[in-house]
């Protein structure tokens, strides 16, 4: 397939997916950071989704059943967490549950990193982080062991302290292990930035635009990770994860020209979420390499 159908086909994949949601408006529940909880519901539910949030293990793994997708998101933990996520991954996989993972803060304390080495063999379906967070997860799982290049990890709370391009081998190799270990075959990684990236191991694919006003308020990343399962309630990993990323950066350059500062922007950001079409997401820019 030459790039031009490939890119056409992913298109056509895009605006179906953006219309799926709104018309069928998928269930997909979140274990998410509480200070960001609200925001990461009221942007599913902009999306065009459903949202359910809990701390439960029991309750996440019954809601499964009837989700279209789960989020799991590690930031700001609590020390219940520990047993709880590592639980609720193994049951996920073993059920054939697909579900989005932002590693925050990776690297960063032995609970945290005890949590995300756990989730190496029951894998997430799609991991959403910035670069220091996919090379840490990278490194934890021990996947380039063999790979001298790959550069040093440092902790860097929930800000990236690496740009994108150096995440790259890292998110690729990250993505070959989610689609070895799914039970549904595929995977993809995103890594936020000025230019977000998206692998599911073979292909990178660069998306452009966005707003910086984004770094200016609490709960951005971690909405578009529950909103990425939205996506992945109706699509398949790769076109979710695009299809997110891009009406994420459509949808906050729409709300920064509305807005005069954080509050209103992220009022105007759930408004653009709402409002901007199919057809504006799938038309924006994608540099394959």
């Amino acid at each position: 397939m030459s790039d031009d159908s490939f890119s056409a086909t992913l298109r056509k994949q895009i605006v179906q997916a953006v219309n799926r949601v709104r018309e069928t408006t998928p269930l997909a529940q979140s274990f998410t950071n509480f200070v960001t909880m609200n925001l990461v519901a009221n942007a599913q539910l902009a999306a065009g989704g459903t949202a359910a949030m809990s701390f439960l293990p029991d309750d996440v793994i019954d809601t499964a059943e009837i989700a279209g997708s789960n989020y799991i998101n590690v930031g700001t933990l609590l020390p219940f967490f520990k047993d709880a996520l590592p639980e609720i991954a193994y049951k996920l996989h073993k059920n054939g549950k697909t579900w989005v993972l932002d590693p925050v803060a990776a690297g960063i304390g032995k609970t945290r990193t005890a949590i995300l080495e756990s989730f190496r063999t029951y894998t997430p379906t799609i991991v959403r982080g910035n670069a220091s967070e996919i090379i840490a997860l990278d490194a934890m799982w021990g996947l380039a062991q063999n790979d001298s290049t790959v550069p040093g990890t440092r902790p860097a709370g929930v800000e990236a302290v690496d740009e994108v391009d150096a995440a790259v081998d890292a998110a690729k190799r990250l993505a070959r292990h989610l689609v070895k270990r799914s039970p549904i075959g595929a995977g993809a990684v995103a890594v936020s930035g000025a230019v977000d990236l998206v692998t599911d191991g073979e292909h990178v694919f660069r998306l452009p635009g966005g707003s910086a006003m984004m770094t200016k308020i609490t709960g951005a990343g971690c909405s578009l990770g529950g909103v990425t399962a939205t996506y992945l309630a109706v699509a398949e990993p790769l076109v979710a994860t695009i299809s997110a990323s891009l009406l994420y950066n459509r949808a906050s350059e729409i709300a920064e020209a509305k807005s005069s500062g954080p509050g209103s922007f992220q009022v105007a950001l759930l408004d653009a979420l709402w409002n901007v079409t199919a057809e504006e997401v799938a038309a924006s820019e994608i540099i394959i390499d």
